[in-house]
């Protein structure tokens, strides 16, 4: 990538919810963007972590032991092998930042799974 990324334009530019896009890469983790309205669905990621970061809006993410409640401009790491579900009660754009070998929907597949080729733009 040669050029600088907007990652709330790239986030705003998405038709799809739950629907993550990668926007650029970090060493061996994805950046990448999504819009988010309603609940996501429970599910963990075994060997990962996971950083949510909210540009727009609020976003809720439920653990098993509470809530986190995010504002724009704040940040959450997910512990790998927290089971969690994000919650968005009005449209929200986050960025993501997960190790490439993440699926996002943990190792449950639903409706919202999107392969990494999805979530390229090659698909």
């Amino acid at each position: 990538m040669s050029s600088a990324v907007s990652p709330k334009a790239a986030a705003a530019a998405l038709v799809e919810y739950w629907s993550p896009r990668v926007i650029g890469e970090l060493d061996d983790s994805y950046l990448k963007v999504a819009k988010l309205l309603g609940t996501f669905g429970w599910h963990s990621h075994d060997d990962e972590d996971e950083l949510f970061l909210v540009l727009d809006g609020r976003l809720r993410i439920e653990l098993e032991t509470g809530a986190v409640e995010l504002d724009q401009g704040e940040l959450f790491v997910v512990p790998k092998g927290t089971r969690h579900n994000p919650v968005a009660a009005a449209e929200c754009l986050i960025l993501l930042i997960e190790r490439k070998s993440t699926l996002h929907t943990g190792n449950q597949v639903t409706e919202r799974t999107r392969s990494i080729a999805q979530q390229l733009g090659d698909a």
